[in-house]
């Protein structure tokens, strides 16, 4: 995928991703319908450090959810 252009789909796609990755259980915490297109740049930041850690730690878990949250509408 073309993450290169910021369009709702690729933002949402990254959401999906991250929480795919994550294995998130609140799943709600990282709704794509929270976040707003001028936020695209930074999810797109979370998102590429998301897919090169092969795992995470809580603390990093619970450090990227805070960090989506921050972005939130």
């Amino acid at each position: 995928m073309e993450l290169k252009t910021k369009s709702t789909e690729n933002m949402v796609y990254m959401l999906d991703e991250i929480k795919a990755k994550l294995r998130m259980v609140n799943e709600s915490a990282v709704n794509s319908s929270a976040f707003n297109i001028d936020k695209y740049d930074d999810i797109k930041d979370i998102y590429e450090f998301v897919m090169k850690k092969p795992t995470f730690s809580p603390n990093e878990m619970q450090a990227i959810v805070e960090e989506l949250g921050s972005l939130r509408k």
